[in-house]
């Protein structure tokens, strides 16, 4: 009894967490207004939409709204931005009201408002949401056992290890390298934190890398695809004995006695992303979703400190990395909404639009996604050789060709052909890339 009481806890936890990581900081932010007319005196509508997410996403995502409005005067946005934490506690009190924003995201805790959630299976027949250049792996990620689309996923994630590697070298800690192992991460952030009298490691949004860590750390025993933190009907867990996270609740529970990782406390004061103990310089390193790299890496690199991106530790050098890139977050339409149609034609722009993801590519673009999802394989040569074309040479060969007739605008046409131009060789590494399919 006792066994499947733990289970059942590690279970809910882990639903609620899913991939919170993607979260970030902020207040309630809200746009719109009640106008319910048109210039010319047409019907509008209004859509209620809410996310949560970093500033770069918050931004992002407004400046979409504001031209999904331009180009559909018949429909205003009134919207709201939360952090994580604020985002569901203020969508539990809408589910009891039945006043669930006609539009809202969901992670990896989708069980939990199933309820309030409207397939688009029917639009998805009607060609209101066009699926058609969506891969059946990528729809997947968002459909339940029953073949019901939950939602259309906004990306793709995983897990990594960010770290700042001048933090390592004044500690004379080791490098994280391709297939370094849990001991190896917990020998560093001791080094650190004696060292340099900082965290060794940080961690994001509170309880959350616990879960993440738990639910990693589970397929790295044994045979590869042996053990799974979920079984594949995602209705149970994939282990039986929870006896097999006991290296990794041990380990953790040692660091945070002697000070290498933040008790309760401190990890309560890292509300998102961009206050993070590593941005701050009071860690060496922290637990990232790879799609928050991009927003970390710049913030210090305008300091000038540059991160760097490992795959998580593995419990041991040669076993299975346990990492498996999966939905981040996606848009739902709400059972609760009046617009229900007006809304799910919203999330198809939002994720088949061109335009849409011009705007949207600010917070990850297609190199960055790329060398996230190839780091959390263990493919880190890929994003090595990427980084190094895209930031330093291809932009510098552009750069030393236009600036005599481009001059200052050398440099922005050289990051867009940078950009592009790693994208178009990454499509001839992928090529060329040997992949198992294991069953």
């Amino acid at each position: 009894m006792k066994r499947k009481k733990i289970l059942a806890l590690l279970m809910a936890a882990a639903m609620v967490v899913g991939l919170a990581a993607c979260s970030g900081g902020g207040d309630a932010d809200k746009g719109g207004d009640d106008a319910q007319t048109t210039d010319d005196g047409g019907e509008q509508t209004t859509l209620r939409i809410a996310w949560w997410g970093s500033q770069a996403r918050h931004d992002a995502t407004v400046e979409a709204l504001n031209l999904y409005e331009e180009s559909h005067p018949d429909i205003k946005f009134e919207f709201e931005y939360y952090s994580f934490d604020d985002y569901f506690t203020k969508l539990k009190t809408l589910v009891a009201s039945d006043q669930v924003w006609d539009v809202f995201q969901l992670g990896g805790n989708f069980p939990e408002y199933m309820d309030k959630i409207h397939f688009l299976n029917e639009y998805v027949e009607s060609g209101i949401v066009d699926t058609s250049d969506i891969s059946d792996s990528y729809l997947k990620t968002t459909t339940d056992t029953e073949g019901n689309l939950i939602g259309l996923s906004l990306g793709v994630n995983t897990y990594g290890i960010a770290y700042d590697p001048a933090i390592f070298e004044e500690a004379g800690a080791e490098l994280p390298t391709e297939n370094w192992t849990w001991d190896d991460y917990n020998e560093a952030a001791t080094k650190i934190h004696e060292e340099l009298d900082i965290f060794g490691s940080s961690t994001f949004t509170p309880g959350s890398e616990f879960i993440a860590g738990c639910s990693v750390y589970v397929p790295q025993c044994g045979e590869l695809r042996e053990y799974s933190f979920f079984n594949l009907a995602q209705d149970g867990m994939g282990f039986d004995d929870p006896q097999m996270l006991t290296p990794y609740i041990q380990m953790r529970a040692d660091m945070i006695k002697e000070g290498s990782y933040p008790d309760a406390g401190a990890t309560a004061e890292v509300t998102n992303i961009e206050n993070d103990f590593l941005v701050t310089g009071e860690a060496g390193m922290t637990w990232v979703a790879i799609n928050q790299f991009p927003t970390i890496y710049d913030i210090c690199a305008s300091e000038g400190r540059e991160l760097k991106l490992a795959p998580l530790p593995r419990a041991t050098e040669d076993g299975p990395s346990g990492i498996i890139p999966q939905s981040s977050q996606m848009f739902c339409v709400s059972e609760d909404s009046q617009y229900k149609e007006d809304a799910a034609e919203f999330i198809n722009w939002f994720v088949n639009s061109e335009e849409c993801n011009d705007i949207l590519k600010a917070e990850i673009g297609i190199c960055a996604a790329v060398q996230g999802a190839m780091i959390g394989l263990g493919r880190t040569k890929v994003p090595l050789v990427l980084g190094f074309l895209r930031i330093w040479l291809l932009r510098y060969i552009f750069i030393l060709c236009t600036e005599s007739f481009l001059a200052y605008y050398s440099v922005f046409w050289g990051n867009l052909f940078s950009n592009c131009a790693a994208a178009v060789i990454f499509l001839i590494f992928l090529a060329k890339m040997r992949w198992e399919i294991v069953n």
